[in-house]
């Protein structure tokens, strides 16, 4: 198989390579039983409970910025770590002076049982080396991956205030290396630029176990040719769902084509009329340029997933999945986002309404692959908003996420989208609904006419998380929402009170 047989990252600043392996196997294993480091835990599995999270520092395409982010190790693969550099609780510590975040937590009772501190002193670390002077609110959205069942969180939270104080940062304000060395942080973000730019070559990672393959293309032309070659591998992402598939359904995929390496799936470009969003595009990366056009997302945004997840996420991902809820494909259809699919040297366009054909069903054709998202946007006085419904504010799935886009004239509907997730094997628009809206006013009479539409649209099912007369019943609930709110109110824009 041609391409680079060994994985080459960065741990503590020494050079790490591993030869030919099984492509499946996780991060945490590899750390637990390979290196013995035994600091990062295995809680769930599954990338919920935050025990395992670890810090990964990468440059961007050019190699001239360096990104530091934390991620959950026990669903991310060891060949997406080839050419970045890792960091582990173990990292911060060992026999030299504590990090400024594991003192803060020694000084203000941050750890019981110590089960789950790892992560969370992981978790800080990436708040500490990211942001300098975070608000409550983004602590908590920093800490909404990690678990806790001793302290009640308020002394790690106390423990991310006191990290920022002087007489700590003096402790905590560089990257250590493997020798102890510890150098400010311009100049050793320079120099791990540097040494993490030594890993790249002109060959792309290509490793087999002997019954199974993972490849790592590095440019959209070697994909699409990858692709086309091999059309039944699956194409890997950031790895949050297919991590899953092995961890806890056992499953042991034959050939995988890693997306995490092209650099041009990767990017953002902003025109005058859309964002261009590449597939691989993280959504810790994509959410804030959506933001910027759309604020009414904030809540949902905040509320999808924690920050480990949202790192290694992606956008195109989320789409390409087809969950049927999915809570980032509601909200794109409703602003008419439109997806680009590649096959060779071919794309065509295509209506992300019309893509899902059925559950976990697509519309691609074979050798096909998602390259970019375009979102159009905002249209002057349009009006939309997304509301998403679960058991938890955080970390949870949802029972019901609507959308809606509205254009009015004059006191009637000119235009209007509406789409749902949650309420059928696949997130749809409300097409019945939307045309009992269109040309009408309005007004609460033609919208108990829409909310009645709605029956047409969806027949939703009783699971685990909502009765199906529960979904209906928020389905139309949520249509009210957006109705009352009026023009005066900041669509689903995230307040948080302390």
């Amino acid at each position: 198989m041609a391409g680079r047989d060994t994985i080459r990252f960065l741990l503590d600043g020494e050079l790490h390579e591993v030869s030919h392996g099984d492509p499946t196997r996780t991060v945490l294993q590899y750390l637990r039983e390979d290196l013995h480091r035994s600091g990062t835990k295995e809680g769930c599995a599954e990338g919920d409970c935050g025990a395992c999270t670890v810090v990964v520092a990468e440059t961007d395409a050019a190699g001239t910025s360096l990104t530091v982010r934390a991620i959950n190790s026990c669903i991310q693969f060891l060949p997406t770590l080839d050419g970045k550099e890792l960091f582990t609780v173990e990292s911060l510590g060992g026999s030299r002076k504590l990090h400024a975040v594991q003192q803060a937590m020694v000084e203000c009772h941050g750890s019981q049982c110590g089960f789950c501190t790892p992560g969370f002193v992981m978790s800080l670390f990436a708040l500490y080396k990211n942001n300098a002077a975070p608000t409550r609110r983004e602590i908590d959205d920093a800490l909404a991956g990690n678990l806790c069942r001793c302290t009640g969180y308020q002394p790690i939270v106390d423990a991310a205030k006191r990290m920022y104080t002087p007489d700590l940062q003096r402790s905590g304000d560089d990257w250590i290396d493997a020798a102890g060395h510890a150098d400010k942080d311009t100049a050793a973000d320079q120099a791990r630029i540097a040494a993490i730019r030594t890993l790249k070559d002109r060959h792309s990672l290509a490793i087999t176990d002997g019954k199974r393959t993972f490849r790592a293309p590095e440019s959209v032309q070697e994909c699409a040719t990858f692709i086309e070659q091999n059309p039944d591998a699956l194409l890997l992402a950031g790895g949050t769902d297919i991590g899953l598939w092995v961890t806890k359904q056992l499953r042991q995929p034959h050939e995988i084509i890693y997306l995490g390496n092209v650099a041009e799936l990767k990017t953002i470009r902003e025109t005058a009329g859309e964002v261009d969003i590449g597939a691989a595009v993280t959504l810790t990366d994509a959410m804030p340029v959506i933001l910027r056009h759309y604020p009414e997302l904030d809540e949902l945004f905040h509320r999808f997933a924690s920050p480990p997840i949202r790192n290694a996420g992606t956008l195109g991902g989320n789409i390409a999945n087809g969950s049927p809820i999915g809570d980032t494909m509601p909200a794109l259809m409703a602003l008419d986002a439109t997806l680009v699919l590649r096959c060779g040297a071919k794309a065509r366009r295509l209506p992300l309404a019309d893509f899902y054909v059925a559950y976990q069903k697509t519309a691609l054709q074979q050798g096909e692959f998602l390259e970019r998202i375009l979102v159009p946007t905002p249209v002057p006085g349009a009006r939309m908003a997304s509301y998403k419904v679960s058991k938890r504010f955080d970390q949870d799935i949802s029972a019901v996420c609507g959308a809606f886009w509205l254009l009015l004239d004059g006191d009637r509907v000119g235009d209007v989208r509406m789409a749902y997730g949650g309420m059928a094997a696949v997130p749809k628009r409300a097409l019945n609904a939307e045309a009992a809206l269109r040309g009408e006013r309005w007004s609460a009479k033609t919208l108990a006419l829409a909310a009645k539409a709605l029956e047409k649209d969806f027949a939703p099912i009783s699971d685990m998380r909502a009765s199906a007369s529960y979904r209906r019943q928020v389905c139309a609930n949520l249509l009210r929402r957006f109705h009352d709110a009026g023009d005066g109110e900041t669509q689903g824009v995230y307040r948080y009170g302390r």
